[in-house]
């Protein structure tokens, strides 16, 4: 799917005018504060229900109103489109609007209300590419959980249910850790229903992280990336497989009584990336994370592709994260994959710079200005 029309209301200081996208390459440009990156925002609640900047809703709505609203009209995009063309006819119609004051979301599709995000979300796999997106090498294990689990969101069906119900069943059981009076019969009855969802959403994770290693292990052969000779990416998930998940919970009961919350299991997955043995965040240079980020996000996007999944990518002000020669690599390469492209910056992007003279796919170029697309 491919968003090819978008309206808000009361979202920062974006116009409630409806805008019209290409299925393909969207490139806006704009001076600071003019509401490039608040277009990216609102795009990315359509796939992800929420703010790629900020935690608080509060923050995205205009100054004084306690509601704001996003709509998206969706086509079949590129990958499943009959021509290079976007269809007149919206497969999909998608919204999200949240009351503040009363701390409510409704969500709705195709005119229909849906109680759950992920009904929402799976109809258009947003990925963003901005500053905060490094954070998946140099950042916490959450951080690198929350990239794998985006793929595998969008790849098995029934992860969203296995993962809502492990966390429910990992709340209940440091509920128990936390008491001082432990039920240990009780106790056994949760590590049982935790170590079955954990089992799971364990094997979808790694199916899903296998075929995505295969193509970021071909991406970086094909582009022939010298660096990344010795580099290593592996999914730890989350305890020592050797052993059934119940007998490590048995084994370290104590400890985890000690620490009050569960310790191991796929609440504590990680996707480890090390160069000769050592984290890349110590080895690599910050530009060399940056592109190795970059490549990472382009090998999830063909391992959706390789599923008739078009991704929307959001690239905010790439001027400013990349140079000349990765931002042209990641034109290119997103133009291969078939995906949807939104590309901000400052100055007027060059098209001729990105693709080569005379090889810039179909787009559409955007002149935003105090919250206005302007389109040239």
């Amino acid at each position: 799917m491919a968003l090819v029309k978008l309206q808000t209301q009361n979202f920062r200081n974006l116009s409630p005018e409806a805008v019209s996208f290409s299925p393909s390459f969207n490139l806006l440009f704009g001076a600071n504060g003019s509401g490039k990156t608040s277009v990216l925002e609102a795009i990315g609640y359509l796939g992800l229900g929420r703010s790629f900047r900020v935690n608080r809703h509060q923050a995205v709505a205009r100054h004084g109103e306690q509601k704001f609203t996003v709509f998206g009209g969706l086509d079949q995009g590129r990958l499943n489109a009959d021509s290079d063309q976007a269809s007149e006819e919206l497969a999909h119609r998608v919204g999200l609007s949240r009351d503040i004051s009363q701390k409510e979301t409704a969500l709705r599709v195709d005119g229909e209300s849906v109680r759950s995000l992920s009904a929402m979300a799976r109809h258009l796999p947003v990925s963003v590419i901005d500053p905060g997106v490094f954070d998946v090498v140099a950042g916490a294990p959450g951080k690198r959980r929350q990239f794998i689990d985006w793929a595998v969101f969008h790849v098995e069906p029934s992860f969203a249910s296995a993962w809502q119900q492990c966390q429910r069943v990992t709340s209940q059981r440091n509920k128990m850790l936390r008491n001082g009076r432990l039920d240990d019969g009780l106790l056994k009855v949760w590590d049982a229903q935790y170590a079955a969802v954990s089992e799971r959403l364990t094997s979808a994770r790694q199916e899903t992280f296998t075929q995505f290693r295969t193509a970021f292990d071909h991406l970086i052969r094909e582009l022939e990336v010298s660096w990344t000779e010795g580099l290593k990416v592996d999914l730890y998930p989350g305890w020592d497989v050797s052993q059934s998940l119940a007998d490590v919970l048995a084994g370290h009961r104590e400890q985890e009584l000690k620490m009050g919350h569960t310790l191991y299991g796929p609440n504590r997955a990680d996707v480890r990336i090390k160069f000769q043995g050592r984290p890349v965040s110590e080895t690599f240079s910050r530009g060399q994370q940056k592109t190795l980020v970059i490549l990472m996000k382009i090998a999830q996007g063909m391992v959706l592709a390789e599923k008739g999944k078009q991704v929307t990518f959001l690239l905010d002000d790439i001027n400013a994260e990349l140079d000349d020669e990765h931002q042209a690599m990641l034109a290119q390469r997103l133009q291969a994959l078939g995906c949807q492209v939104f590309i901000t910056s400052i100055q007027r992007p060059s098209v001729d710079h990105l693709w080569g003279r005379g090889m810039a796919p179909e787009y559409r170029m955007f002149h935003v200005e105090h919250g206005n697309l302007i389109e040239e």
